[in-house]
């Protein structure tokens, strides 16, 4: 039932937070949607001809790329899963022949030359030019249509300003290689939906003749994200396998039993699964990442069992030994279900998922121990306080000093820390997050110059109260946009009009468009000394003809041509009002860029910037949510302990620590980021339970040294998961890992330094264990 209700999401913008201005709100929908983030940057290169190899500089022929070019573009234009292919060469296709007569209402033209004979035989005389040259074979076909070229005209307005080199017919890099942009229909924050997209660039690709031997390579928003996610994979995979055999050889050796291993698993197992049934119920989808590391904050839950394996004394019933600890456990599992509420406050969907996950699967596991484990656990144990090694370990604890001066130390120990700390504290950038290599951002950056590809950084936002508003302000700016252009401050600034002028500018266009009785003259005395049939322009003069009656185009009629999905990210409607987004290429000169901006109607909207406000106005909200969490578990801790000196020797070992971990990584010049946030969390809710059991005085040596075995085992197990996790190269994985390993080691240390000296009574401890047994 859970398996089939169960729909697993890839949308990454679950994970980020939730945007509370209206830049922040175009900066999500940008990141997942926006056209930017749905290129994908191609390069096929590598081609080796046969025969004897090449002399040194010698360059290698363009024909064999370029039909791979065109062949591989034709594929990917008749598959709706891309919007948009790219690659140079002109492409017919790129209007519905439905609306080939509005390539006079689209095109600038008629704005400074009207269709008369002066302009006509100009233009046949150039045709005539061209059926002599390489072109002719693309003109016959064209020109009884349109001998003015105008389709041409619009493919080449259409085309990136700043394009690569043209040969053969497509673009070409300085290094030999072919050149593609494709949209994809895919949003660029799917990585499962951009990996299906990639997939099938691939087939199509090595399903060319002539592919064998050849590269191609890829780039952009959505391969990233399809890398990004596959280094993960395979980075939690491998951490995974081998934090579960250390954890396995731990348990062996800690218990020397299989059964109580297998057992042990019992409270972890019943806790995933209940974690997730409560998700399904919960939320329509549930992210793939939030069962990732949920598997992972679950890790607090192998204590449970920890605690119940290593207290239990030889012979004693496993019921009463787990009814014993309970009232301690309890508290532990509140705490730490308190402190993962600060998720839930969060406000961001993956992480509501994750506390919701988390909180259910806490409370399980520690029911199922208390109710169910200690039922199935064998008569037979062995009990931990008679080993030696123990017993020494013991006895050094007990003699370590525990003045009080320890808080106060530590304390100026972390000011100090943080006062000298290099750099930033807070890490605002996500970009400084990507786990992507050098190389490969190298290699992005080259592409994306090469193809003036848009910059992921700028967009300039138009805003008017409807489209025919945002088009006509459109407009109105595009000639400021080309001084820019011709100043070099940007290479290029595309324009939602660039696609559809405003119904006022269609109108304006048709009315200048003759009738048929005074083309058909103009065209006769153009045609006057012209190799040309007089009967061969009849589709041109009929075009002409449709054109002066016809409906002008609008966004929504336009939405159905393949350059619809274009113009439709580029126009968004957005709080009663309509935003028009224009995409910016290589930028020289920022100030320039900002000065075109009018008011609210337009303005120059820096994505880096917004996304840094979104963190910080995130950041603010989690250590918020914080904060009232700490307050929470002060009071139940005290309430629980009934004691203000108890509740100290727990939260004040916690406290420390958790501060002595930001000390640590900001004085080696880590920024903390949200994810080291979140890795405190869990932190404490480990060191908790550390505190907790250090702080209990029962008054019994072996009871004691039980504490410190549980305690032990405990640690070990999280610096073998964790400490694996501080070892990946992804930079996320990474923070956690860290955080979570010094958190935990700094909890161990700190929860036994500031617990209160154990009375044991009788200065032998084996003679009090045996007095307790008898008692």
């Amino acid at each position: 039932m859970v398996s089939q209700r169960l729909k697993i999401s890839t949308d990454l913008r679950s994970f980020m937070p939730a945007p509370t201005t209206p830049d922040q709100r175009l900066l999500m929908e940008q990141v997942g949607d926006g056209p930017g983030s749905r290129l994908l940057l191609l390069a096929i290169s590598g081609v080796r001809p046969m025969g004897p190899p090449p002399l040194a500089g010698d360059v290698p022929s363009d024909a064999p790329l370029a039909a791979l070019s065109q062949g591989l573009a034709g594929a990917l234009r008749k598959d709706p899963s891309y919007t948009q292919v790219l690659n140079g060469s002109f492409d017919l296709g790129a209007l519905d022949p439905s609306l080939l007569p509005y390539r006079y209402l689209l095109s600038p033209t008629l704005d400074t030359q009207p269709l008369d004979e002066t302009y006509l035989a100009d233009q046949l005389q150039q045709r005539v030019d061209d059926l002599s040259s390489p072109a002719a074979s693309l003109l016959k076909g064209l020109l009884p249509r349109d001998p003015t070229l105008e389709v041409l005209k619009l493919a080449e307005r259409w085309t990136p300003a700043k394009s690569p080199e043209l040969r053969d017919g497509v673009w070409f890099s300085p290094q030999h290689e072919a050149l593609l942009l494709v949209q994809t229909r895919a949003a660029g924050f799917d990585p499962d939906a951009q990996q299906r997209a990639i997939d099938g660039i691939q087939h199509a690709f090595h399903a060319l003749p002539g592919s064998a031997g050849t590269q191609l390579e890829f780039s952009g928003p959505g391969y990233f994200s399809v890398v990004v996610g596959a280094q993960t994979r395979h980075q939690a995979d491998w951490i995974g396998r081998i934090s579960s055999v250390g954890f396995i050889v731990l348990m062996l050796l800690a218990y020397r039993s299989l059964s109580s291993l297998l057992l042990s698993a019992l409270p972890i197992a019943s806790a995933a699964l209940a974690g997730i049934a409560a998700l399904t119920v919960a939320f329509p989808e549930v992210h793939g990442i939030t069962l990732a590391f949920g598997f992972t904050l679950l890790g607090v839950a192998q204590e449970y069992p920890i605690r119940v394996l290593s207290h239990r004394r030889a012979g004693e019933d496993a019921v009463q030994s787990v009814r014993a600890l309970w009232p301690l456990l309890l508290t532990a599992i509140a705490s730490a279900c308190i402190a993962y509420l600060a998720f839930y406050a969060s406000g961001v969907n993956g992480l509501k998922q994750l506390a919701v996950f988390t909180i259910v699967g806490l409370l399980v596991a520690g029911f199922s121990t208390r109710y169910l484990l200690s039922h199935l656990l064998p008569v037979q144990v062995r009990d931990v306080a008679q080993m030696p090694w123990l017993m020494k370990a013991r006895a050094f604890v007990d003699r370590l000093p525990r003045p009080r001066w320890i808080p106060i130390v530590v304390t100026l120990l972390i000011v100090l820390m943080l006062a000298l700390a290099p750099g930033p504290f807070w890490q605002n950038n996500l970009a400084a997050l990507t786990p992507l290599p050098q190389d490969m951002l190298l290699h992005d950056a080259r592409l994306r110059e090469a193809l003036g590809a848009p910059d992921v950084r700028y967009l300039l936002v138009l805003q008017a109260p409807t489209e025919q508003g945002v088009l006509a302000l459109s407009e109105k700016l595009q000639p400021k946009v080309d001084a820019l252009v011709a100043q070099h401050a940007v290479d290029a600034l595309e324009l939602p009009s660039l696609y559809l002028p405003s119904v006022a500018l269609q109108r304006a266009r048709q009315k200048k468009l003759p009738d048929r009785g005074t083309l058909q003259r103009a065209l006769g005395q153009a045609l006057q000394g012209l190799p040309f049939r007089p009967d061969l322009f009849q589709p041109f003069l009929d075009d002409v003809e449709t054109a002066r009656s016809l409906t002008p185009l609008t966004p929504e009629r336009y939405a159905q041509t393949p350059l619809g999905q274009r113009l439709a990210a580029m126009l968004v409607q957005r709080d009663g009002h309509w935003l028009g987004l224009g995409t910016v290429s290589g930028v020289h000169d920022v100030a320039a860029l900002q000065a075109l901006g009018s008011g609210a109607s337009v303005r120059l909207l820096d994505l880096k910037a917004a996304s840094e406000s979104l963190v910080a106005a995130y950041r603010t909200r989690i250590l918020q949510a914080l904060l009232i969490a700490s307050v929470l578990l002060v009071l139940t801790i005290t309430l629980a302990l009934r004691s203000l000196r108890r509740a100290w020797h727990v939260l004040a070992p916690m406290t420390l620590a958790t501060f002595l971990v930001l000390a640590v990584e900001r004085i080696v010049g880590i920024e903390i980021s949200l994810f080291h946030l979140v890795a405190l969390i869990l932190a404490g809710g480990l060191g908790l339970h550390y505190a907790l059991f250090f702080e209990r005085d029962t008054g019994d040596a072996a009871e004691q040294r039980r504490t410190l075995h549980a305690t032990i085992v405990c640690v070990l197990s999280a610096l073998l998961v964790f400490g694996m996790l501080g070892w990946a190269t992804i930079p996320v994985l990474r923070a956690i890992g860290l955080t979570v390993s010094l958190g935990v080691a700094f909890h161990f240390c700190l929860s036994i330094l500031m617990a209160p000296h154990a009375d044991l009574g009788p200065s032998d401890p084996l003679a009090e264990d045996s007095h307790a047994r008898e008692d």
